[in-house]
């Protein structure tokens, strides 16, 4: 798969009907994770995108952001910073709460994870209506860092989740447009 581009990485990516609720056209990346020269490709295309930004630290959410953060860590030669939901980190944390459709969530950092004024690289694995990836954004701006760019190997255009990050930098390598 040397030298592929993100279409042929889009044909690793499956699509279900009807999941996880009626209406709804998931997009599943375990295909891609699943096979070791197409994951290879979208960590080289991932780090290619970012590799000029002088990125100092990646954070990622748990979990799926986690499979691309770290292999991009090692890749970028960076450090890696854990966000998690409460009580899951045991040492003093950092909060940031925010809205969900039905109700709010809230996410977490170590407080000494980020190094002050870092530039650090934010990643997951989909960008969808962009309320986890703005907390994450916050979070690491409330920890002293500096956002350089928000990277998804997929972003669901139609769900908006772009407008939610607009004043940062976003890289998507798969772009679905429509169902």
């Amino acid at each position: 798969m040397a030298q592929s581009n993100s279409s042929d990485l889009k044909a690793y990516i499956r699509s279900i009907p009807d999941f996880p609720k009626p209406g709804i056209l998931f997009r599943d990346i375990t295909p891609l994770l699943g096979n070791a020269e197409a994951f290879a490709e979208a960590i080289r295309q991932m780090a290619d995108a970012v590799r000029d930004l002088g990125i100092q630290q990646i954070a990622a959410a748990e979990a799926r952001g986690f499979l691309f953060a770290s292999a991009l860590a090692l890749e970028l030669g960076t450090g890696l910073v854990p966000i998690r939901k409460p009580g899951k980190l045991p040492y003093d944390t950092i909060s940031h709460s925010y809205d969900l459709e039905y109700g709010t969530d809230t996410l977490q950092i170590h407080a000494d994870a980020v190094q002050q004024g870092a530039k650090v690289l934010v990643v997951d694995d989909l960008l969808a209506t962009g309320g986890t990836i703005d907390a994450c954004c916050k979070l690491v701006e409330k920890a002293g860092g500096i956002v350089a760019a928000c990277l998804f190997l997929v972003e669901l255009v139609d769900l908006g989740g772009a407008g939610k990050i607009e004043n940062y930098n976003k890289i998507s390598l798969i772009r679905y447009e429509g169902a």
